[in-house]
C-alpha cells in the first residue's frame, strides 16, 4: 500500500514534474544569516525581500498549521556553451531560463492542478501553491526534500547532472516524512569555480551579493548600473549563465546529456539585436516577448542593458555608425531619462577608451 507521501510524489509526475521530494515545514535554519544579508544591502533595491523577510523565513506563516512542503522542479536546459558570436552588429545574450515559455506560467498551472487533485484527495487538509507567487525561501526547501544541493553559487544542483533547475513549491497541512536523499551535503568541496569566474565578484562560498549580480542589475534593478558593473557585463542583455557555465556539474556528460528537459522551455530566442532593442516601443517589447520571463523588465530597462553591451562591443571593435546611433540616444528629448543618462555615460567610457 502507497504512503501518502508516496501517492503525492506519483501525482506531482503525473503533472509532469520528473523532479521532486517531500520537505518538512519547519522556519528556516538560515534565518540569521538571512537576515544579515538583507541588513548589509546585498539585496540591492529589492525591497520586496526586506518587506516580506519575517514571512520567509517561516513557511508557516503563509500557511497556517503548514506541516509539509511539496518541492518540484523542471529542468529547463542541458550543460553546454554558447558558441561565440562573430555578428556585427553586436548581439547580446539572454540567460537560458528566459529561453523559452515563462516558468512562472508553466509551472504555475500545473501547481494549480496538482494543488487540486490534492485537495479533492484529501478534503480536510489545505494547500497553497508557491512558485514566486508566494515568499519563500525555496532553494532550501528543495535541498531540504532531496530535490538538490545547494552550491556555492547558491542556486540548486542535481550532482552529475546540473543546476539548470527551476523550483515550484505546495505548501501542505499533510504531515508527511522529508524525502530521504543519497545526494553529498556539500557538492563542490574545493572548487571555487564559480567564485573565480563571475565577472563582478558577486559570489563568495555559499553568498552572493545581489547588488553585484549581473542577474539582478539587468532584471531587477530599475536605476543606473555602475560603470565598474557596466564594464563587466560583457554581452549579457538580461541576465548572466557565467557562474553555472563553469560549474564542473554543468560539464556536457553522457550522463547529463541524456537527462530530459521540459518541452516548454525549448529556446526560442537566445540573443537579440542590440541596435534593433534601442529602436523598440512598447508595442514591440510586448509583442516580441509574449509568454517570455524576459517580459520582467522594463523597455527602459531593455535600452539601458543594449547600450551598456554595445558599449562593451565598441571597446573591441570601433564603429562610428554605431556611436553616432547611442549620441542620437543621448539626445533624444523624447527618450526615457534612464536610458539617456546611460547612453550618456557609455559614450563617455568610450570617449576615454577609444582616444
Amino acid at each position: 500500500m502507497m504512503s501518502t507521501g508516496d501517492i503525492v510524489l506519483a501525482m506531482a509526475r503525473e503533472h509532469g514534474f520528473e523532479i521532486a521530494g517531500i520537505a518538512d515545514a519547519r522556519p528556516s535554519d538560515y534565518a540569521d544569516h538571512v537576515r544579515r544579508w538583507v541588513a548589509d544591502g546585498k539585496h540591492g533595491s529589492m525591497d520586496w525581500f526586506a518587506d516580506d523577510l519575517e514571512v520567509r523565513l517561516d513557511p508557516v506563516r503563509l500557511l497556517r498549521g503548514a506541516k509539509s512542503v511539496l518541492c518540484v522542479a523542471d529542468r529547463y536546459a542541458v550543460p553546454k556553451r554558447d558558441p561565440l558570436s562573430d555578428a556585427w552588429p553586436p548581439r547580446g545574450r539572454v540567460a537560458r531560463y528566459a529561453r523559452g515559455d515563462d516558468y512562472h506560467i508553466v509551472m504555475r498551472k500545473r501547481l494549480r492542478r496538482l494543488a487540486a487533485r490534492l485537495r479533492a484527495l484529501f478534503p480536510s487538509e489545505r494547500f497553497r501553491i508557491a512558485n514566486d507567487l508566494l515568499p519563500v525561501l525555496e532553494r532550501e526547501l528543495a535541498a531540504r526534500a532531496g530535490v538538490g544541493r545547494v552550491g556555492k553559487h547558491t542556486l540548486v544542483l542535481r550532482p552529475g547532472e546540473g543546476s539548470y533547475l527551476l523550483l515550484g513549491e505546495v505548501l501542505m497541512t499533510l504531515d508527511i516524512p522529508t524525502t530521504p536523499s543519497s545526494m553529498i551535503a556539500d557538492p563542490c568541496g574545493a572548487c571555487t569555480q564559480c567564485i573565480d569566474a563571475c565577472p563582478t565578484r558577486a559570489i563568495e562560498a555559499f553568498s552572493v551579493d545581489a547588488s553585484k549580480c549581473l542577474a539582478y542589475t539587468t532584471i531587477e534593478h530599475r536605476g543606473t548600473i555602475k560603470d565598474e558593473l557596466q564594464e563587466q557585463t560583457g554581452d549579457w542583455l538580461f541576465g548572466c549563465d557565467v557562474c553555472q557555465e563553469v560549474c564542473p556539474h554543468n560539464e556536457p556528460t553522457r550522463r547529463n546529456a541524456s537527462v530530459a528537459v521540459a518541452s516548454w522551455y525549448a529556446p526560442r530566442q537566445t540573443d537579440f539585436d542590440l541596435l534593433s532593442v534601442l529602436g523598440w516601443t512598447e508595442s514591440d517589447r510586448q509583442s516580441l516577448l509574449v509568454r517570455s520571463a524576459l517580459r520582467r523588465a522594463q523597455l527602459s530597462m531593455w535600452k539601458r542593458n543594449a547600450l551598456v553591451c554595445l558599449g562593451n562591443a565598441l571597446t573591441v571593435r570601433r564603429d562610428d555608425a554605431i556611436i553616432a546611433r547611442m549620441q542620437a540616444v543621448a539626445d533624444d528629448a523624447l527618450e526615457d531619462d534612464l536610458v539617456r543618462a546611460t547612453a550618456r555615460r557609455v559614450l563617455e567610457r568610450l570617449s576615454q577608451r577609444l582616444v
